[in-house]
């Protein structure tokens, strides 16, 4: 028979339906008819036949008409919500904050198979964003079984070991009866699920239930193969755990967020389905007896956050070098400060790569531009810091994504559990690898190194603004004083990076001792990790107005055109932000751009300029001092092969 759930007010109601041909105005009221029958007072509902209601699906919110038959409007098992009148629609429909989560259901052609070894941050956001399901490759199966066995042997031994047949934290000295075992495991995700504050989007939630398989994937945490199945199955359906973002201390792992995630697979507490948004968990997935430490203690929150600030925050650094070789453009600067020569003399690696791009991009044989030609003979000798010295400052940002991201990978396939189950070895060891002292540390070295890529960008939207230092209209306007054109956005520009300042301020700097001194120092590595996130989001922002900045510049220097690549860049953002010729509503062309920057769209119109220009000048080479790794180089003319 087909049955319907029908959220009214604060309920989950299962709704049976015979025919379907029924209307939706039918199915509203049985729905009324079940949720009044428990209550006192009929839910204030004085005359049922007199209530006036709406009735939306739970799928993309749209409104059902109450006379269309349920055949024709919903499918088996559908989810939908009713409205009284004088209610108002319920925010639980709201998955995440900022924004309306953009998993729904399709074809996944594609899966990643999890060892617990070989997982990238790159395949993790890609996990969050819904392009792959996830599968166990048969050698991690194995471990699990393995790692799982010994844990039983253990119990039916009667062996006391930490969190398996003892209490937690305080209480590992407290040694629990065979027959209270399950009773633990259960008590230990019920009482650990204290977080608090919006819940993470579906797509952060994604993130952490991947991790987390990922992990226990390794064989080291006792997990049965049945229950570690479980988990995959509802990662595949994208039903996922209402998980707080605040909570944890970042050691003993991520404790409270964990525990959410568990929490629902024991089908308790909210669940979010692209099909039905945030329901009960009862109706969204078939509870499984877990063992719940195996769950809980880890550093995947800190770690699947760090992922996706990381890998933005790449995304982010190289774009801000093609933003502001087009601002150094509009700005009338110097290509000399780029020579090769001048970076081979301190060769970071971050910082030879930028200027390598800044040639790629500027007036060269290469890509010649009529608005350098323009200044070719004026007698400016040098630029501000803000233009001359980006290399130096973007690249210093790029050598710490590089290091946190080499963390975060790192992070990302280790064993955080606590005990640790060696099948192996036949024992079970308690240690200490749930401490998040390594993801804090590094992500609040993030926030602070690609932080500076706003400061600099905010520098540059002054002097873009400005006319006593652009030449150009104040504000990048005509008629100012009747139009005010970019000053507030440059004031909002200069807002966030104040903001970004505080934010950078390092949270794993702080401890405080929990657990009655049994957890006596802490990572804090969950802030960490939510203000970088914040931070790069920041730099994003302010690198989108400095780009709408430096196109609107372009305006008043035509018809001087500036180098191919820098002009397709420009043309990428008419494409969704048109000139400004006087005053209107800023805010969505800064999201516009925003978003162009978030898709990588600027990066990926560049980068064919930038890697045909590095792989066609390489006429030859003389020996440098040996580094890290390697990269091509030129200096205008002469090219050279650096192995660094």
């Amino acid at each position: 028979m087909p049955r319907f759930t029908v959220h009214i007010r604060d309920e989950w109601l299962a709704v049976p339906c015979r025919d379907t041909t029924s209307t939706i105005r039918w199915l509203g009221q049985e729905a009324l008819k079940r949720y009044i029958k428990n209550k006192p007072d009929n839910g204030g509902i004085t005359a049922l036949k007199d209530t006036r209601f709406v009735v939306r699906r739970c799928q993309g919110l749209g409104l059902l008409d109450a006379d269309d038959t349920i055949e024709d409007v919903l499918e088996d098992n559908d989810f939908v919500e009713l409205a009284i009148e004088g209610d108002t629609m319920s925010p639980d429909f709201i998955p995440c904050e900022p924004g309306v989560s953009h998993l729904y259901p399709q074809t996944f052609r594609f899966f990643i198979s999890l060892d617990g070894s070989s997982l990238t941050s790159t395949d993790l956001v890609n996990l969050g964003k819904g392009l792959y399901k996830i599968k166990l490759t048969p050698e991690a199966e194995r471990k699990v079984v393995q790692s799982r066995d010994l844990l039983d042997t253990i119990v039916k031994e009667n062996k006391v070991v930490y969190g398996i047949t003892t209490g937690f934290g305080k209480f590992a000295r407290t040694v629990i009866p065979v027959s209270k075992l399950k009773e633990l495991q259960e008590n230990l995700v019920r009482s650990h699920s204290s977080g608090v504050g919006n819940p993470l989007s579906p797509e952060r939630t994604r993130m952490l239930l991947a991790l987390r398989i990922n992990v226990l994937a390794k064989g080291h945490s006792g997990i049965s193969l049945e229950t570690l199945h479980a988990m995959i199955q509802a990662f595949n359906a994208s039903c996922l755990s209402f998980v707080p973002e605040k909570g944890t201390v970042g050691a003993s792992g991520d404790l409270a967020p964990l525990s959410h995630l568990a929490l629902g697979l024991m089908g308790e507490g909210k669940m979010w389905s692209p099909k039905s948004g945030w329901a009960d968990a009862k109706y969204e997935i078939y509870p499984w007896l877990l063992r719940g430490l195996a769950l809980i203690n880890g550093t995947q929150m800190i770690t699947s956050l760090g992922a996706e600030a990381v890998e933005r925050a790449q995304a982010i650094a190289r774009q801000a070098d093609i933003i502001a070789a087009l601002t150094l453009e509009v700005l009338k600067g110097t290509t000399k400060a780029f020579d090769s020569d001048i970076h081979m003399l301190r060769p970071h690696p971050g910082q030879i790569e930028v200027a390598q791009r800044f040639r790629s991009l500027l007036d060269s044989d290469h890509h010649p531009s009529q608005i350098a030609e323009s200044h070719r003979f004026c007698d400016r000798v040098q630029d501000a810091y803000t233009m001359r010295c980006c290399p130096q400052v973007h690249g210093v940002a790029n050598d710490t994504i590089k290091f946190v991201q080499n963390i975060i990978n790192t992070e990302i396939n280790s064993a955080t559990d606590n005990p640790m189950v060696f099948a192996d070895r036949g024992e079970t060891i308690s240690g200490g690898n749930f401490h998040g002292e390594y993801p804090a540390k590094a992500l609040d070295f993030l926030a602070i190194a690609v932080h500076e890529l706003a400061s600099i960008s905010e520098r540059r939207i002054e002097r873009l603004c400005n006319p006593s230092l652009s030449e150009l209209p104040a504000f990048l306007v005509n008629e100012g004083g009747l139009n005010s054109g970019f000053m507030i956005a440059h004031c909002t520009a200069a807002a966030l990076v104040s903001e970004n300042k505080v934010l950078c301020h390092p949270s794993s700097v702080d401890s405080l001792s929990t657990s009655a001194a049994t957890e006596d120092h802490v990572s804090m590595g969950g802030w960490a990790a939510r203000k970088a996130l914040r931070v790069v989001e920041h730099v994003e922002q302010v690198l989108a107005i400095e780009l709408l900045a430096a196109c609107q510049g372009i305006e008043f220097l035509r018809p001087l055109r500036t180098t191919t690549p820098l002009e397709k860049v420009y043309e990428l953002v008419r494409s969704v932000v048109k000139p400004w010729i006087k005053d209107r509503f800023m805010s969505p062309d800064i999201e516009a751009v925003h978003r162009l920057l978030l898709d990588q769209k600027v990066w990926n119109v560049a980068k064919p300029y930038i890697d045909k220009y590095q792989t066609e000048y390489i006429p030859e080479s003389r020996p440098v001092s040996p580094t890290a790794f390697s990269l091509d180089l030129d200096n205008n003319k002469n090219i050279y092969r650096c192995i660094l």
